[in-house]
């Protein structure tokens, strides 16, 4: 049985390795009239995950890869983020609200990792002594990992 955030899925065969990290990024048009949908349709939208163990079983024919689909265990992925340094505490809990500001900010890619959902609570699992860079907000930042 898995552990609480641990979620059955299916994906292409060629990615099915114990700590392969990939971005779901949603139903394709090819999924529409496939059987098995449920089961691969069933992470959340731009969420990363990590697979974290294989099942066994056979494998499945799919429309949208070119190879075939198995069962994988997998689970939100850590990723590092900047944040305001005034929220940067280890072990608390906090909702993502991605920073509006100019993609040309030199910290612009610290501040908007592809694979955080915002809107979604994480807790932050580590706080580092570095920041990313100056802030063109004026903001003080802080790296932290966010689970």
């Amino acid at each position: 049985m898995p552990g609480p955030n641990i979620t059955i899925t299916l994906i292409g065969s060629r990615l099915a390795k114990t700590g392969t990290a990939f971005i779901y990024r949603g139903p394709q048009p090819e999924c529409e009239n496939c059987k098995l949908k449920t089961v691969c349709l069933n992470l959340e939208k731009g969420k990363k995950y990590q697979v974290v163990a294989l099942r066994s079983g056979s494998e499945h024919e799919c429309n949208l890869h070119d190879t075939s689909v198995r069962a994988v265990e997998v689970s939100p992925c850590p990723i590092v983020v900047a944040i305001e340094s005034r929220k940067a505490f280890n072990g608390s809990k906090l909702t993502y609200e991605e920073l509006e500001c100019e993609k040309t900010c030199r910290s612009y890619d610290a501040c908007h990792p592809a694979g955080l959902v915002s809107g979604e609570k994480y807790t932050i699992a580590e706080v580092y002594d570095e920041a990313p860079g100056p802030c063109e907000k004026g903001l003080i930042l802080k790296k932290v990992l966010l689970k």
